[in-house]
């Protein structure tokens, strides 16, 4: 059985609307079962930076670490929404080894640094962190290689993650790529590992098929063709956990409209 755990965490995020993402969480875990989900309350403040390049940094460590334990003690593949997208580093760390995978199915590559993030946004060097780079206090030690790091309908990179993609050896699907539903289960076959961990942001899809995200891209994947990789991946290899994050919707009509979407890729997932 799949467990769930809400964690409506915005402190990572660098949009205008990041308060909107603890919206967008309860929104989603009103349609779970109530039996299976675990809701952890995020800090009420915003954290500072405690010195660091890393905006709202406080409140991230004491999150990552309530997102750690609390998949830890679900002891089964569970699914973490969130929030940004740092609620993953906490949800990687507590299920990673040397055989495990991570997919990361997001238009934007999330591999800043501290020092090269334009933002000073947790949710812009997310998977540079699981890489093992980053604030000691906000990185895998050890982190997980490059070469078991799979951006799929990534289409927006800096110039330091475009360095840190061509350096590394990391693999890349652009979004047309996951016309093809073998396309994502092949790449991940690639790294080796035996087990994986599926990440979701949601403005991987195209800007037509959600509206409840903060930075939409043009030119994203299409809904159908993300779940049906989602589903031939775990056809193909155990799912170690997921998560889904960044829905901000503007209003709650507005996340009426999209959540139908959510949940087909919520039952990718599960």
């Amino acid at each position: 059985m799949t467990r769930f755990i809400v964690a409506p965490q915005w402190q990572g995020s660098s949009s205008s609307r990041a308060m909107q993402l603890i919206d967008g969480a309860e929104a989603i875990a009103g349609d779970l079962p109530r039996a299976s989900t675990t809701v952890l309350e995020a800090p009420p403040e915003a954290g500072d930076a405690q010195g660091t390049r890393v905006q709202r940094m406080s409140a991230l460590v004491r999150m990552r670490e309530r997102i750690h334990e609390a998949v830890r003690a679900a002891d089964e593949p569970t699914v973490v929404i969130g929030g940004d997208c740092g609620v993953a580093l906490g949800a990687v760390s507590a299920v990673a080894d040397d055989d495990l995978a991570v997919v990361w199915l997001d238009a934007h590559a999330d591999l800043n640094t501290p020092e090269s993030s334009p933002s000073g946004a947790f949710h812009g060097m997310v998977l540079r962190a699981v890489a093992g780079d980053g604030d000691a206090l906000l990185r895998l030690d050890p982190g997980i290689p490059p070469s078991r790091l799979v951006l799929a309908g990534t289409r927006a990179l800096d110039a330091e993650e475009e360095r840190f993609v061509r350096e590394n050896g990391v693999r890349v699907l652009a979004p047309s790529d996951l016309t093809d539903p073998d396309a994502l289960a092949d790449a991940v076959a690639a790294t080796g590992a035996t087990r994986v961990h599926v990440h979701v942001d949601l403005d991987v899809l195209d800007p037509a098929e959600i509206t409840g995200v903060a930075l939409p891209e043009p030119f994203g994947a299409r809904t159908v063709e993300v779940v049906a990789s989602i589903r031939r991946l775990r056809e193909r290899m155990p799912l170690a956990g997921a998560t889904l994050t960044e829905f901000s919707p503007s209003s709650p009509a507005a996340a009426v409209d999209d959540l139908g979407t959510i949940l087909r890729v919520i039952g990718a997932l599960a």
